[in-house]
């Protein structure tokens, strides 16, 4: 998520949508998250685990946060979900997903909001990417 040139990146997608929903979603930091992993492997930690930051984080809020660290003059606009559904292929699946184990074992684990700023924006403070 920090690579905000990646083209897979959520906000680098979303920066280029001319609109977005507003709908809260679990999102994963990998900069943050990518060494619990290798953790995980060197504890043994096997089984499914929901990999992703605790709580969620709306398209809105993301693009706020992108404006308020990288572009200022970034604006949006937004559309509803079934204004979205007539120009998706398939449906999208938003959800904030249970990670009570993988907090119970990684209890440092910044929570979305937190992590985005410390791992994405801060680094890419004032560098617009549009």
């Amino acid at each position: 998520m920090s690579d905000l040139t990646h083209p897979r990146n959520t906000i680098k997608k979303i920066i280029g949508y001319e609109k977005v929903v507003n709908i809260p979603n679990a999102i994963s930091v990998l900069d943050e998250l990518i060494p619990i992993s290798v953790e995980m492997a060197k504890r043994n930690l096997t089984g499914i685990w929901n990999f992703t930051n605790p709580g969620v984080l709306s398209h809105n809020e993301l693009l706020e946060m992108y404006r308020e660290y990288v572009d200022p003059n970034f604006t949006w606009k937004n559309f509803s979900v079934e204004e979205q559904d007539k120009v998706l292929a398939a449906p999208r699946c938003n959800m904030e997903l249970d990670i009570t184990k993988l907090k119970r074992e990684f209890p440092e684990l910044l929570p979305i909001k937190e992590s985005a700023i410390k791992y994405v924006f801060e680094p890419n403070k004032k560098k617009s990417l549009a």
